[in-house]
C-alpha cells in the first residue's frame, strides 16, 4: 500500500516535471505563442499540484519544488508553485480562449499577489480591457497595498 502511494506521488512529480521541461524547449523554440503556451501549462500544472495536494497534503508543494528547482530551474520555486496552484483555483472552469487571449503570465503572476478574489479578477479583467502593460498593473498593485 505504500509502495503504491509512493508511486502515485512520484508519478504526479513526474507528469509535473515533463510539462515543465517541454514548456522550457517550447519557450525557446517558439516566440509567437510561447505567453499562451506558459499560461495554458500552469494551469494544467496547477491542477495537479491541487489534486496531489488533496491526495498527499499541502506540503507536497515544498517537496515537489525542491526537487524541481534542482532538475528544472530555480523559477519554479515553492512561491511559483503556489501561484500555478491559486490560478487554477481561480480560474477552473474558464474558457481558455478567454483566460490566455491577451494576458501574460506575468500580468496573472501580479495579479495572484493580491488576496481578494474578487480584486484579483476586477484588476486582471481591468488590464484586458484597457490593454494594460505588467508594469501599469504592477503600479496599481503597490498603490493598493499602501493604501491598505
Amino acid at each position: 500500500m505504500l509502495e503504491q502511494l509512493q508511486e502515485t506521488k512520484t508519478n504526479y512529480y513526474e507528469e509535473i516535471k515533463e510539462k515543465l521541461l517541454k514548456s522550457e524547449i517550447y519557450d525557446r523554440v517558439k516566440d509567437y505563442e510561447k505567453n499562451q503556451n506558459k499560461v495554458k501549462v500552469y494551469f494544467e500544472i496547477g491542477k495537479l499540484l491541487h489534486d496531489a495536494g488533496k491526495e498527499y497534503g499541502k506540503n507536497i508543494i515544498g517537496e515537489y519544488s525542491n526537487r524541481l528547482t534542482i532538475e528544472v530551474g530555480k523559477k519554479y520555486n515553492e512561491r511559483n508553485l503556489r501561484y500555478m496552484r491559486k490560478f487554477y483555483e481561480l480560474f477552473e472552469g474558464q474558457i481558455w480562449n478567454t483566460l490566455c487571449s491577451k494576458l501574460s503570465w506575468s500580468h496573472y503572476r501580479e495579479g495572484l499577489s493580491l488576496e481578494n478574489i474578487n480584486e484579483i479578477k476586477y484588476y486582471l479583467d481591468e488590464c484586458q480591457s484597457k490593454n494594460l502593460t505588467v508594469r501599469e498593473l504592477q503600479d496599481i498593485i503597490k498603490e493598493i497595498k499602501e493604501t491598505n
